[in-house]
């Protein structure tokens, strides 16, 4: 208890109260070192033990701890702790290898000169593409607040160049996937930007009928939510920033989002075959090289299942990746 331990004049003073040997007594020594030390000592005190550090004055070998040849009868080495001079040049030179092993594995990796290009560019499409589609949602929430419903039926008229502009520099992600510039996987980044294009170009784009329908504001609502929290994640991971509440956000808000902008586009779809089949627009007719006839609203009817199929298979892509950053962190076993 209340151990007292100073240094002067190169030998270390010990007294302290505690139960030993002799029961509950006093216990008391000193230790003259065999060469210069620091004079402050770090004591600390466990339920167990008693740990006191020496810091020594120069960094070289002793030939032992005590001025005096013959070692007091209470000291005695610690094994675990003990380095003599071999094992220490076996650490030193196990570093050193270590140290240059790396260096050579370094060496040999390919430099890429267009690093910092490349994550400058992926740094500014994914800001301008968090800029268009915070456009659109602030634009479609005023609307909304102040015109209500009516909102509905002009929200393409009023959205769609910026709409088109996004989706259309969305087919950068396809072609950063196949080039290796990002880790995304190809197929569910190619489901997902062809789905929505075809949707915006092929329905909305060439229907006038479509284009005043409520459900052209789900969509698109729909749409830039999603954006507003993947588009800034994946930026400031370029910059190597981590801003957790952004994460959670990025892989949890797809969860409601992406079964209804699913269920909006499906919705839209079958509001514009019964169109397509009285216009005729895109059906192939007679003659033509296959020698047969290619009705269009057929092909939106096989769409149709495509598209489930692509919110499923993206909707558990999704799900992988959630359980990957937000999931329990394996422990390591030591």
């Amino acid at each position: 208890q209340n151990p007292d331990v100073t240094i002067t004049d190169n030998v270390l003073h010990f007294r302290a109260q505690g139960h030993g040997a002799k029961g509950d007594n006093i216990y008391e020594f000193e230790i003259e070192f065999l060469e210069p030390v620091e004079p402050k000592p770090v004591c600390r005190v466990t339920q167990r033990q008693l740990n006191i550090t020496v810091q020594k004055k120069e960094s070289n070998w002793w030939e032992r701890l005590t001025k005096q040849e013959k070692r007091p009868l209470f000291l005695a080495p610690d094994f675990d702790r003990w380095l003599d001079e071999s094992d220490a040049e076996m650490e030193l030179k196990e570093k050193e290898e270590e140290k240059i092993n790396k260096m050579k594995i370094e060496s040999r990796a390919p430099k890429d000169p267009f690093k910092h290009l490349k994550k400058g560019y992926l740094i500014m499409y994914n800001l301008v593409q968090f800029l268009g589609f915070s456009w659109i949602f602030v634009n479609m929430t005023v609307r909304l607040f102040i015109l209500g419903k009516d909102s509905f039926y002009d929200t393409f008229h009023t959205i769609s160049d910026m709409m088109y502009f996004c989706q259309t520099l969305a087919f950068m992600e396809i072609m950063n996937s196949l080039i290796g510039l990002v880790r995304a996987p190809l197929i569910p980044t190619v489901v997902q930007i062809l789905g929505r294009n075809f949707v915006l170009f092929v329905i909305l784009g060439s229907l006038e009928e479509m284009q005043s329908k409520p459900v052209v504001f789900f969509i698109f609502y729909i749409w830039s939510i999603t954006e507003l929290f993947r588009y800034p994640y994946y930026m400031l991971s370029c910059m190597g920033i981590e801003w957790k509440p952004l994460t959670w956000l990025r892989y949890t808000v797809w969860i409601p989002l992406y079964p209804l902008g699913g269920l909006s586009e499906a919705v839209c779809i079958v509001q514009s075959i019964p169109i397509f089949s009285e216009t005729g627009k895109f059906s192939l007719g007679l003659p033509n090289p296959l020698n047969v006839t290619i009705q269009f609203p057929f092909v939106l009817q096989l769409y149709l299942i495509a598209l489930f199929l692509g919110v499923f298979v993206n909707f558990r892509h999704l799900y992988k990746q959630r359980k990957q950053h937000l999931g329990p962190k394996k422990r390591k076993m030591k």
